[in-house]
């Protein structure tokens, strides 16, 4: 049933008082920033997101390297005051597209209408973030039946000459999709295809969203294209800034009347950093929203009468992240792909399988697939003891023809794990990619896993000299490292992480290592983990434990041999091996190779997520420096950006040799996950091609 207009519009105040609130509750982180301000600190941000800001600014050619060098030469700045300089450039200097950018970006903004009672009523704006899909806000567009009663008005706005523009009607298509969120304040719907048959956003554009970092600044400027009041299209520009960041919302200055309700907040590159969604109305120490005479506000004064103080709009790499998470059909889950691979939306990012239903399976009988659902195969408990896999070995040693081997090889951290379930969670990946590429699924039971994470575990306890074991809940990751590196066996724990930052380009020239993170090593270590940190999707912990591990292996003979010698004892004989690895397993991997037995023949290598880039890592391999994997007739890898692990891919040295590289967009919090990388279409394909082709 489709909400009244008055439940519609106490929505919006609902939104507006929670958005006072939020305001009130960041009172002392604002008025720190705007003290800081005022001091003459131009972004009072954190250095590290300065510095991502600033390196994104120049990727995205939000500003002429030229005109950098131009403006700082001679000057004697240190980093983190060339990275604001570089910021405030972008501000002030603008490359003459910024204008006909900003016009294509406006292209894709729409008036939402309402039509009641035989009238048409200007009710918000939208903006399409792919060819179907636009968004805008849960007040806006409450549910289903509220969004079949609206339509969306593209070149609702005056042409450079001033007049009128032709409008353009579409009608929206809320049974296609549509998904919404009150506290979040989002709601996004397809739009019709025009009478030719092309979607919208062929004709208007759309916006590529991001979950990456380094989009905006604390006291960068933010532009808004919307439709105030219903009127024609407007632009706020400059006459604001990012004065707090929230988990899920900002707030910022700037001139945006009600009607700009479900507008995009763009950054000077434009891109979408937020969906605007409510003013921030002034209060008295009663709680009652002023007027701009300083006198309460009553219902009837209207908006206009409101002394708005600010501005909230909600993040949209929490929105993106609510959109991963929903439980969608192949229909609307590939409408969401369309969102494109920045977004984290594609089809890797689908919740993860879910524990799958004791039901009986027939040996020997192959499940058929169904496109677009993964397909695992499962087994009653009674089944699993008698004709489950033992030890990492597949249940039947018929599949693929009887001569192939599939074989994961799994990384660090999956001690406690159960192998089986380790197991169908890769295969699970591993289908879902094979799904897309139009190939065989694949089932577990055929899959060799061979499993040391236990060994590995009792390993690292082991060397531990500290009086208490090191955990997130008593120490830092810097003061973890600082154990790491001390108890590294060739003490070469810190130049991998430092080699792994200066990969992610963390400048080597920066100001004191040790500045306002105290003395020691513990400030030296924590500069290159913040760095890795917020310049991937992974936490400073992980990047500090993974280091150790990968440090330990290497470094340690005993260690070394205990996991070859493990995973040695779970592998086939003979026959074609098609060797998937991951992680810490890529490392383990390349050694394996050199390791096998005469009878098997490694027709494929996989590296997922793998730190074998770094110098410090592949210097140390049981082959010794970059090169090409012995006996390996084709080898692919694949990457991740945000994954922190991967940060020295692609594989750029000539000693590798031939190999095929494949960069993916893992989703949200999922950068370095397993399943993740194999439930892209490219790697499947390669894994899917081999195992299918004729012997």
């Amino acid at each position: 049933m489709s909400v009244t207009g008055r439940s519609n519009e106490e929505l919006h105040e609902q939104a507006v008082a929670e958005a006072a609130q939020r305001y009130e509750d960041s009172a002392a982180e604002r008025e720190r920033v705007e003290g800081r301000m005022a001091a003459g600190v131009r972004f009072p941000d954190n250095p590290d997101a300065l510095a991502v800001r600033a390196d994104r600014i120049l990727d995205r050619g939000g500003l002429s390297p030229s005109a950098v060098v131009a403006d700082i030469h001679g000057e004697a700045l240190d980093l983190p005051h060339t990275n604001e300089r570089i910021i405030d450039l972008s501000n002030e200097l603008q490359a003459w597209s910024f204008l006909p950018r900003g016009v294509r970006a406006g292209a894709t903004v729409a008036r939402i209408t309402l039509r009641r009672d035989g009238r048409e009523l200007p009710h918000g704006t939208g903006f399409l973030v792919s060819p179907r899909l636009m968004m805008t806000n849960h007040h806006v567009l409450p549910d289903e039946g509220f969004a079949r009663q609206c339509f969306a008005e593209f070149n609702a706005q005056v042409t450079v000459d001033n007049v009128p523009d032709t409008a353009v009607r579409m009608e929206l298509d809320p049974g296609s999709f549509f998904a919404a969120d009150r506290r979040l304040d989002f709601a996004l719907v397809a739009v019709t295809p025009a009478l030719d048959g092309r979607p919208p956003g062929e004709i208007f554009g759309w916006n590529r969203l991001s979950v990456q970092l380094g989009k905006l600044v604390l006291g960068e400027r933010v532009n808004i294209i919307g439709h105030p009041d219903g009127r024609l299209k407007e632009i706020a520009l400059r006459d604001n800034a990012l004065l707090v960041r929230l988990d899920d919302f900002v707030h910022y200055r700037t001139d945006t009347r009600p009607g700009n309700s479900g507008s995009p907040v763009f950054n000077d590159q434009w891109e979408v950093v937020a969906l605007h969604h409510s003013g921030v109305p002034k209060k008295d120490d009663q709680g009652r929203v002023l007027r701009t005479d300083g006198r309460p506000w009553r219902q009837g004064d209207g908006d206009d009468a409101i002394d708005w103080v600010a501005n909230e709009g909600v993040r949209i790499s929490s929105i993106l992240k609510h959109l991963a998470r929903l439980d969608l059909d192949p229909g609307r889950r590939a409408l969401l792909a369309e969102m494109g691979p920045d977004s984290g939306l594609d089809q890797s990012t689908a919740p993860a399988p879910q524990p799958e239903r004791i039901t009986p399976a027939v040996p020997g009988v192959t499940t058929p697939s169904i496109p677009g659902v993964p397909v695992t195969v499962t087994m009653t408990e009674s089944d699993a003891r008698t004709r489950g896999p033992k030890k990492g070995r597949p249940a039947r040693g018929t599949a693929f023809g009887g001569r192939q081997h599939l074989v994961f090889l799994h990384g660090r951290d999956q001690q406690g794990k159960e192998p089986e379930d380790l197991r169908r969670s890769w295969t699970s990946g591993l289908n879902q990619g094979l799904t897309l590429a139009a190939l065989p699924t694949v089932d577990p039971a055929d899959v060799w896993f061979p499993f040391y994470g236990t060994r590995l575990a009792d390993l690292v306890s082991g060397r531990e000299s500290t009086a208490q074991p090191v955990g997130l809940d008593e120490v830092s990751a810097a003061a973890a490292a600082e154990v790491f590196a001390a108890e590294s066996p060739t003490g070469s724990y810190e130049q991998l992480l430092y080699e792994a930052a200066a990969r992610a380009g963390m400048p080597q020239n920066g100001p004191a290592a040790t500045e306002g993170f105290g003395a020691g090593l513990v400030g030296a270590l924590h500069r290159p983990l913040s760095w890795l940190a917020a310049r991937s999707d992974l936490d400073e912990w992980t990047i500090a434990t993974f280091l150790r591990d990968v440090d330990l292996y290497l470094g340690d003979s005993s260690v070394r041999q205990a996991v070859l010698d493990s995973v040695l004892e779970t592998m086939p004989a003979t026959g074609e091996l098609v060797l998937v690895t991951h992680s810490l397993g890529t490392v383990v991997g390349m050694d394996l190779l050199t390791r096998l037995p005469d009878g098997l023949d490694p027709v494929l290598l996989v590296t997922a997520g793998s730190p074998l880039g770094l110098d410090g890592v592949n210097e140390r391999l049981l082959a010794r420096g970059p090169h090409r994997p012995p006996k390996v007739r084709d080898w692919v890898n694949v990457w991740c950006p945000t994954d922190a692990v991967a940060v020295g891919c692609p594989l750029e040295d000539e000693r590798w040799g031939k190999l095929t590289q494949l960069a993916v967009q893992n989703g949200r919090d999922r950068a370095h996950k397993i399943e993740e990388y194999l439930a892209h279409a490219g790697p499947a394909r390669e894994i899917g091609t081999v195992l299918t082709r004729p012997a």
